[in-house]
């Protein structure tokens, strides 16, 4: 058994991390613990907070209890909005807190792209455009070319939650871009874990979208590799572990 923990802000789309768990279709457990939101707000001084290594630390002690044997920061906006540096720091200090690997979404989707040998993105964000902006420098720091980028401009967690499958829709198909090899899809508080696959048939590439990178990022953590089609072209590369 392979234990993954996960610190999740608030109450959005957590309900995707069971559903990832149960379409691993694996020796994996996901174990989710909720970090205090703050002020719900896609704001910078908000995410910042959010962030803290204070708020962090707070759900680490339970996730040592579960037997998790890594640890990631699930929240994008809440890890990107550091700056490169900053994000480094804040892993590196959740890293040491909880005495187990750790990561952010953020570092998840620079690491996913690299794995799926792509160079171009197109970002498709619901945050406001400056937040968005900051993903993109996020994005460039790694190494990533960013073509293009998409702000849906809403404030808070709670609004994007209530989005379903036909939002969804229109945002990967508002936000593609002919240059672009994949598609980011960068809030945790998005459901998405039911329509990757209804959204890579749709665009015809890759799409990588928050809580689907995030789980991805754990499984680096611990060296596992697992095949689960279900979530995208992410969880069909080699080499795969399955049981």
């Amino acid at each position: 058994m392979t234990a993954l923990g996960f610190l999740y802000p608030g109450h959005s789309a957590e309900d995707d991390y069971p559903r990832i768990e149960q379409l691993l279709g694996s020796d994996i457990r996901v174990d989710l613990v909720h970090t205090d939101i703050g002020e719900d707000a896609h704001r910078v001084d908000a995410l910042l907070e959010m962030g803290s290594a204070g708020r962090l630390a707070a759900g680490v002690q339970e996730l040592r209890h579960a037997g998790a044997e890594a640890v990631v920061w699930a929240c994008t906006s809440g890890s990107f909005v550091y700056g490169w540096d900053g994000a480094q720091e804040q892993v590196r200090a959740l890293a040491q807190t909880a005495g187990m690997p750790a990561s952010s979404t953020s570092f998840a989707f620079a690491h996913a792209v690299r794995e799926l040998g792509a160079r171009r993105v197109a970002i498709g964000a619901t945050y406001p455009e400056d937040v968005a902006r900051l993903f993109e420098e996020f994005l460039r720091a790694a190494g990533v070319e960013v073509v293009s980028v998409n702000s849906s401009g809403i404030i808070t967690a709670a609004e994007v939650g209530t989005w379903g499958e036909a939002e969804l829709l229109a945002l990967a198909r508002n936000s593609d871009h002919p240059d672009a090899e994949v598609l980011l899809l960068p809030d945790t508080a998005l459901h998405t874990a039911a329509h990757i696959q209804a959204l890579e048939k749709e665009l015809g590439k890759p799409i990588l979208t928050a809580n689907q990178v995030t789980v991805w990022e754990g499984l680096r953590l611990a060296d596992r590799r697992v095949n689960a089609p279900e979530l995208g072209a992410l969880f069909t590369r080699e080499p795969i572990v399955q049981v």
